[in-house]
């Protein structure tokens, strides 16, 4: 379908979820992870000012590169590891057909 993107992302406990993502409503990964109702919570609303949408890039999208903010962010946040970013930071576009994820612990 045009305007779709599928991502997969594994939560906390193990279980991946493949989930579809509209390329034309202006959303990032934060946003879509919460309407699915997974365990994401984008206290900041989506600023890069808390780190409770972290996750692991799985797959070798070429991803933009973090902004300063996103890094100064992640520098604070617990179990960083180098494909560390913030879901907030990732806009829904075409080129994250088949991404994978998965969610950070937050303990």
């Amino acid at each position: 379908m045009d305007g779709i993107v599928n991502i997969k992302v594994t939560d906390r406990e193990g279980v991946t979820h493949e989930i579809e993502a509209p390329t034309d409503m202006n959303m990032n990964l934060m946003e879509i992870c919460k309407s699915y109702e997974l365990p994401v919570e984008g206290t900041c609303g989506g600023m890069a000012l808390c780190a409770s949408c972290h996750m692991y890039i799985l797959s070798e999208h070429n991803l933009s590169k973090p902004s300063d903010d996103e890094e100064d962010m992640l520098d604070q946040a617990f179990f960083v590891e180098d494909n560390s970013r913030l879901g907030c930071q990732i806009p829904i576009t075409e080129d994250l057909e088949g991404l994978e994820v998965k969610l950070a612990d937050v303990e």
